[in-house]
């Protein structure tokens, strides 16, 4: 196979399905891609596409082949993602992916870099998904759990998350404080919507309570964190995010058995390079003055 222009065209008409949509991709004439459909079909001797009214089909073997260009085509953009984090400057893309419970702490922590290194273009991806560091997704993920154990990955400790059990003003002063976990009968609580949550404060919640007690769950740190403060029951809250809030009130200190460890995870083809390592160091000295 020795043009990739139009394997790749046809790439693009089997993902769409219409030539016009396949044109508009490649920002290119719809009878460019035409021709150069026809011109694979004809090299190779073989038909790639059913032609229906509706757009494009491909074949068995069009998929077959499909398949072998979407693998190229996933191996492309990896190379090109990674050409683009080395160099010695601090300028570019900086692609940074964590957890979105620690978007208060990132932003902040972003903003100040792109400051001090007004070349740098951020861009922070906050949620559940794992994005790809070997595919060039993001330069740096921030990660929580056990240690990650993906091949080629470079994997740092980074800090523990301290958390406590605290309720809201309003919600004291309906049902009372209890003094510890013994007392919890009769009170309501704030957890995850997740019953193989690995968050070891709410395995060790579960254990404690009935699921009746788990009046209010949500999928979101955000949310949990609005619903304690709205009243709706007691919640694990980061220590640096909830003494912020003068009207809620600690009701169990942080234990150890309740922390989640964070960790830095980045690729091995981009971990030594300079914007990452300047970006990893700015980093863990603000790091710093969370936990304080």
């Amino acid at each position: 196979m020795n043009n990739w222009d139009e394997v790749r065209t046809a790439f693009q008409v089997a993902r769409i399905g219409t030539v016009s949509g396949a044109a508009e991709v490649l920002g290119v004439h719809h009878a460019t891609v035409i021709r150069h459909v026809d011109a694979l079909e004809a090299r190779l001797g073989i038909r790639l596409f059913h032609r229906h009214a509706r757009g494009y089909t491909p074949t068995e073997a069009g998929a077959d082949l499909m398949r072998v260009a979407q693998a190229t085509e996933d191996q492309f953009g990896q190379l090109t993602a990674r050409l683009k984090g080395h160099g010695d400057d601090v300028a570019g893309e900086l692609v940074v992916t964590s957890l979105a419970g620690l978007s208060p702490l990132l932003v902040p922590t972003l903003a100040a870099f792109q400051n001090e290194n007004p070349r740098v273009t951020v861009r922070f991806l906050a949620g559940p998904r794992l994005f790809r560091l070997e595919y060039g997704e993001a330069h740096v993920a921030i990660r929580a759990g056990s240690a990650p154990d993906q091949p080629d990955n470079v994997v740092q400790p980074f800090i523990r998350q301290r958390v406590a059990l605290y309720a809201s003003t309003c919600y004291i002063n309906q049902r009372g404080q209890p003094k510890d976990e013994l007392d919890f009968m009769g009170h309501r609580f704030v957890d995850f919507d997740d019953p193989d949550t690995r968050a070891p404060f709410s395995i060790w919640l579960r254990d404690k309570v009935s699921d009746e007690q788990l009046a209010f769950r949500a999928n979101a740190d955000s949310s949990m964190r609005d619903a304690v403060r709205a009243g709706a029951g007691m919640g694990f809250l980061p220590i640096w995010d909830a003494t912020q809030d003068a009207d809620l009130i600690q009701v169990l200190p942080p234990r150890p058995e309740w922390e989640s460890p964070l960790w830095l995870v980045t690729h091995v083809d981009l971990h030594r390079t300079t914007k990452v390592q300047t970006f990893l160091k700015f980093l863990k000295s603000r790091a710093q003055e969370w936990q304080t």
